[in-house]
């Protein structure tokens, strides 16, 4: 029995020790590099871009054009942009031939990237971009930023408010309005990859991040932003330039899956005219940017 009780307490003393050492500065900075070391290989090569989307989408391009310059990222070109206001992918889709830049650049297979922002599905003109681009080139990705809500609703089943309150909405609220959205626009895209026999598509998540630096900003956490109406012009949620920085940030990420954290400050952040405030909301951006990427199973940032 004596035996026994040394033998229970040797064990407790070992375990503690490696409780200890997992938990060490050390364990956890190589925990660190291990995890990094799960993500796959950052583009280092410029991309050559063409992006179909909206009001909530088609100042990303300017954006990441600027952060893939501050990050010296050599040879990026956005090759164009089809800007149509309110769209669905599919109007981008449906624009005549002859005059469909869209479908001029994909034809060339000189993209290696397109960009397109939905509203809602079903929407045919995703599968159609995705189809054509694959004819012309094998290896060009397809990145879809979903939007984050308008009127903070999920309009197939919410009616429009009579008045939107930016203020009064909480972090768990949003995430509850957006729960079907994000849903569906998952399903969406894993279907059509299963069904090209590869990754093909990928989402940046930016309706993710805008959420949690709402969240932010509701628990005074958000340099230079006092209340979520910051990041509006208006009712609708057309982005102030915070928010389209963090936007901009989440495509840099998926684009060419590296981590903005630590980049200057971009121009579009500049306008916002934060002062002393402005290198820190900077950094934060980068960081919501970053981590909504890396949680999102299909941002690509994951093998």
């Amino acid at each position: 029995m004596l035996a026994f009780s040394h033998s229970l307490s040797r064990l407790c003393i070992s375990g503690l020790a490696l409780f200890v050492l997992a938990y060490s500065p050390l364990a956890l900075e190589a925990q660190e590099k291990a995890d990094s070391s799960k993500l796959a290989a950052p583009i280092s090569q410029g991309q050559r871009v063409f992006s179909c989307g909206h009001s909530f989408h088609v100042w990303v391009p300017a954006i990441v054009t600027d952060l893939a310059k501050l990050a010296e990222i050599p040879n990026h070109v956005q090759v164009g942009v089809s800007s149509i206001g309110g769209s669905r992918t599919i109007q981008h889709w449906d624009i005549p031939d002859e005059k469909n830049t869209a479908k001029t650049a994909l034809k060339t297979g000189k993209v290696d990237a397109l960009t397109l922002s939905p509203i809602f599905l079903p929407d045919a003109g995703i599968e159609n971009f995705t189809t054509l681009a694959l004819e012309h080139n094998k290896d060009i990705r397809v990145i879809v930023q979903p939007i984050w809500l308008r009127w903070d609703i999920y309009e197939p089943t919410t009616p429009r408010p009579a008045k939107v309150d930016h203020n009064a909405i909480t972090g768990e609220e949003l995430r509850k309005r957006h729960a079907e959205h994000f849903q569906k626009m998952d399903e969406h895209i894993r279907e059509l990859n299963k069904k090209y026999g590869k990754t093909v598509m990928y989402i940046a998540p930016a309706p993710q991040a805008v959420i949690a630096l709402r969240e932010k900003i509701i628990a005074g956490e958000a340099p230079g932003l006092k209340t979520q109406e910051d990041l509006f012009t208006d009712a609708l949620g057309h982005g102030k330039p915070p928010l389209m920085a963090l936007v901009g940030y989440c495509n840099y990420a998926v684009i060419y899956r590296r981590s903005p954290v630590g980049l200057p400050v971009p121009a579009i952040l500049k306008q916002a005219k934060l002062g002393e405030d402005e290198e820190k909301l900077n950094r934060l951006l980068q960081e919501l940017a970053w981590d909504a990427a890396l949680q999102h199973p299909l941002s690509g940032l994951k093998p």
